[in-house]
């Protein structure tokens, strides 16, 4: 019997979080680079009543990506995307935080919105740290959200020499999401669906626990210490707002993201953790 169709990539906690709140009802196609991290989700969420298919699928290839969305169609119209697979500036070098949370989210993006079906809607995981780096110009953003999705990574400002370091290239990543979710919507919205990012702060999974045990650790911490809801947050609390995005109620929400940091970015520019 066919089924309304979410697809999620990135099985981990924020994933599962929102998959459990928006995917009652739905066939839940789980991709991930780890098959064991897709079959651990879906058996926890399948025992607990939804309906999950784990597939193993690359963020970084577009042949991947186009396979999962085969297998997604196989059981229904796609109306549903939660995006919240990527890689940290701790687990990865450069090349693949560009590759996977850049390039990887700009094709999947691409790529479920030619297939979307009206009134569909999607999420992608951003994250705090693309609102800590200086502004870009305003070419430059144009060129993060328009420039076609191979060329992407031949662009100047993500030239190895023009990178400082992971961090660096994660912020970009994460900044060229936000504008490529901005672009795209204008495509989604030809189509009838919305797409919209959600860019959290210190969230308590286990990636955020390879940062506090990486060479940053310390300060991640001092970061939710002097944030002002002074502590990290959780999956659920990132899900609250997927839960409006994803909803009738979030209906006249498009192209927008939305920061979820218990104030950290504030108290980045303006207060105890300005630099």
């Amino acid at each position: 019997m066919s089924k309304n169709v979410m697809i999620v990539t990135g099985a981990g906690q924020i994933s599962m979080a929102i998959a459990r709140r928006m995917g009652a009802g739905m066939k839940i196609v789980m991709g991930d680079k780890n098959p064991a991290n897709a079959e651990t989700i879906a058996t926890t969420m399948n025992n607990a009543g939804f309906d999950v298919t784990p597939v193993e699928m690359d963020l970084s290839s577009r042949a991947s990506i186009k396979e999962l969305i085969a297998k997604a169609q196989e059981f229904g119209p796609i109306t549903m995307l939660v995006n919240g697979a990527g890689v940290s500036p701790s687990q990865a070098p450069v090349e693949a935080i560009l590759n996977v949370d850049l390039y990887g989210t700009a094709v999947l993006l691409e790529e479920v919105g030619r297939v979307i079906e009206p009134g569909g809607v999607g999420v992608t995981i951003s994250s705090q740290s693309g609102h800590r780096m200086p502004a870009l110009s305003l070419e430059e953003d144009e060129q993060l959200a328009c420039t076609p999705t191979e060329e992407l990574l031949s662009l100047p400002l993500l030239q190895p020499e023009n990178i400082r370091d992971t961090l660096h290239a994660y912020q970009l990543a994460k900044r060229c999401n936000e504008k490529r979710v901005m672009m795209e919507s204008v495509r989604w919205g030809q189509k009838g669906a919305r797409v919209n990012s959600i860019s959290p702060g210190i969230i308590v999974t286990p990636l955020a626990i390879d940062e506090f045990n990486g060479p940053r650790g310390d300060f991640y911490k001092n970061m939710f210490a002097q944030c002002p809801a002074g502590r990290p947050g959780t999956a659920d609390e990132v899900a609250n707002v997927a839960e409006l995005l994803m909803s009738n109620k979030g209906a006249f929400i498009t192209g927008a993201d939305f920061l979820v940091d218990g104030g950290a970015t504030a108290s980045y520019f303006y207060g105890p953790l300005r630099p």
